[in-house]
């Protein structure tokens, strides 16, 4: 049998992650949602996850353009992870406006102080439970400055800073 929903939330939210705001753009409409189900898959050729719920408001843009941009956050973007992921009551295209964007090899919005961002190309998408899981082919790379991180630990977002 498996483990509770409740019990397994709670093991979920001791797992610390990195902050993400998952944007796309294209015939479906500019879009995004925050994330933190994003991980590597392998570098040959470079790919990597993302989980999507299908009852998100941005999830029928990212089906339509089959594009998407993981754009990591740093401490000074926390402010638009409540935004991207709906607990505001900015619409989903005004949420853009409260950073500068730019664009790479697809055409996804990628946010220009991220600590880093993965502009991608969805390959595949195997559906579980509530969420499809896009596996994703990195055409393009940003790196922004490597100073500070922001992960998400325990319902809480913290500063995680670079050794020495």
């Amino acid at each position: 049998m498996p483990a509770s929903k409740d019990h397994y939330r709670e093991a979920m939210a001791r797992l610390g992650a990195a902050v993400n705001v998952i944007t796309t753009d294209g015939p479906g409409g500019r879009a995004g949602f925050t994330a933190s189900a994003v991980c590597s898959v392998t570098d040959t050729p470079p790919t990597l996850l993302v989980c999507a719920n299908r009852s998100n408001d941005s999830y029928p843009a990212f089906v339509a353009n089959r594009v998407l941009c993981v754009n990591t956050l740093a401490p000074p973007g926390e402010h638009l992870s409540p935004l991207f992921a709906g607990l505001t009551d900015q619409p989903l295209e005004a949420r853009f406006d409260s950073a500068e964007w730019t664009r790479l090899a697809t055409g996804a919005p990628v946010l220009t102080d991220a600590a880093a961002a993965f502009d991608c190309r969805i390959d595949q998408v195997v559906s579980v439970g509530t969420h499809d899981v896009f596996f994703c082919v990195v055409e393009a790379t940003h790196l922004g400055p490597l100073h500070e991180g922001l992960i998400y630990y325990a319902r809480a977002y913290h500063r995680i800073t670079r050794p020495g």
